[in-house]
């Protein structure tokens, strides 16, 4: 009797560690508000704002879910292969624009540099887009994860330019 053939089944998600990717990006998120919200009521509350600006409640949720989104995608492409010198490089690049995105918040808000801020998020947002084309080769759906990501901050640099304009 012939040992019967199965299908392959798909690796089996290790929550532990899913969990973990997303608390790291999440945490990122917490260090960034921590840098930011003293500068809200006060030197932010000053600017000239464009009428785009979105109302400042807006701001936490979304971040919130792009952090876990950014998580989620980071753990996608580990699981792929953490040894492969391709996964090794795009995680690289995440971990990169995860501490660029960090900096940002630490020029804009820590330091009160709008122009500084700029040159920052500009680089920020190639990183993004590098990451998302690594990623997607490896796994698409992280790609698509990080989609918003980049859109969302695409958006805060057109506001950031804005506000170096305006003020």
């Amino acid at each position: 009797m012939k040992p019967k053939k199965t299908a392959p089944q798909a690796s089996k998600t290790n929550w532990p560690l899913l969990l973990a990717f997303i608390l790291l990006c999440e945490f990122i998120g917490i260090l960034g508000g921590l840098a930011t919200q003293e500068s809200i009521p006060t030197w932010y509350a000053t600017l000239n704002k464009p009428i785009f600006t979105p109302p400042a409640w807006l701001f936490a949720p979304v971040w919130i879910l792009l952090y876990a989104l950014m998580g989620i995608a980071a753990y996608l492409v580990w699981k792929k292969g953490v040894k492969k010198p391709q996964v090794q490089f795009a995680l690289l690049l995440f971990a990169l624009q995860l501490i660029l995105n960090l900096k940002w918040s630490l020029v804009f808000f820590g330091l009160h540099s709008i122009g500084g801020g700029l040159i920052v998020i500009v680089i920020l947002d190639l990183l993004i887009l590098a990451t998302l084309l690594k990623f997607k080769p490896i796994d698409q759906k992280a790609a698509w994860l990080m989609v918003p990501y980049l859109l969302w901050c695409l958006f805060a640099t057109l506001l950031n330019a804005a506000l170096w304009l305006m003020n």
